[in-house]
């Protein structure tokens, strides 16, 4: 994940329990740490963790754990290391779509993906959520699979989650905003987040949605209903999509805080709009 979008947070949100203090520099992630992260053992605690990982190491242990055959295993720790000196993401969504071709067809298939969906490794599973990206389904099936992905307890997963749905989101705009609205409510606010997130303007480390820029009042409905959200993880993403489409559209950005502000006097509304205003306050 490129540093621009995660250095937010130099810890992931969640880490395994007892929680360890992670590394801020690679040089100071301890040898047997590394190891048992390269062998799909323990979670990664920060970026710096996540980006030592070694997917090919990663992959000759966790693929045959997970239940794919040993001439599969070869493929895809062949396939990883191929992409080695590709850029991270491309690293781990080309690996992702590989994993998806290699899974056994039928019921087989499925016991194969429910371990690595639910495996240990942060990695493992943002590997399971990218073979989903890969995956010939219709756009409500999609999210469906996708849903716990982005209820994961890792923030890398997470994010992993809305990214492998955003170009199928944008393909079928009107649809996902629509399909999209039930999470924006959900009770998890990981789920409301990820609402947000996959459907912004502007992404830092994946492609711009050229329409919502043009006219971000179509995802309005997805918006309303977290604009106060309790969650300050959510609010902060919802405050984003805002300053996002504020770059192409001042107006609208303008004319949607001022009604909020009528319309709703809580504190995490004016945060929210506070912080969505931020690019025009500054130009």
């Amino acid at each position: 994940m490129a540093a621009t979008r995660a250095s937010e947070s130099d810890e992931w949100d969640a880490a395994p329990a007892p929680r360890r203090k992670g590394a801020r520099r690679r040089s100071e992630i301890p040898r047997d740490v590394l190891a048992a992260m390269n062998r799909g053992e323990l979670e990664t605690v920060t970026l710096v963790e996540w980006l030592a990982v070694d997917l090919a190491t990663l992959v000759a242990h966790v693929a045959p754990e997970s239940g794919f055959d040993a001439a599969a295993t070869r493929r895809l720790v062949a396939r990883a290391t191929e992409l080695a000196e590709e850029g991270v993401m491309e690293r781990v969504r080309g690996l992702g779509a590989a994993v998806r071709a290699e899974l056994p067809r039928g019921k087989p298939g499925e016991r194969v993906y429910e371990r690595l969906a639910t495996h240990r490794s942060d990695v493992a599973r943002e590997l399971a959520a990218y073979s989903v990206r890969a995956e010939e389904l219709a756009l409500d099936e999609r999210l469906a699979r996708m849903r716990r992905f982005a209820a994961d307890s890792h923030m890398a997963v997470r994010e992993c989650a809305w990214e492998a749905l955003r170009p199928h989101l944008v393909k079928e705009l009107d649809r996902a905003l629509a399909l999209l609205q039930p999470w924006t409510v959900d009770a998890d606010p990981n789920v409301r987040r990820c609402a947000i997130e996959a459907t912004r303007p502007r992404g830092v480390w994946t492609a711009h949605c050229e329409p919502l820029k043009e006219r971000p009042e179509r995802a309005e409905p997805l918006l309303e209903p977290v604009r106060s959200d309790a969650s300050d993880y959510v609010r902060r993403s919802v405050a984003n999509w805002v300053n996002d489409a504020s770059k192409s559209r001042p107006d609208w950005a303008r004319a949607l805080c001022a009604r909020w502000t009528r319309e709703s006097r809580t504190q995490e509304t004016q945060w929210t709009v506070r912080h969505a205003l931020r690019t025009l306050r500054k130009s």
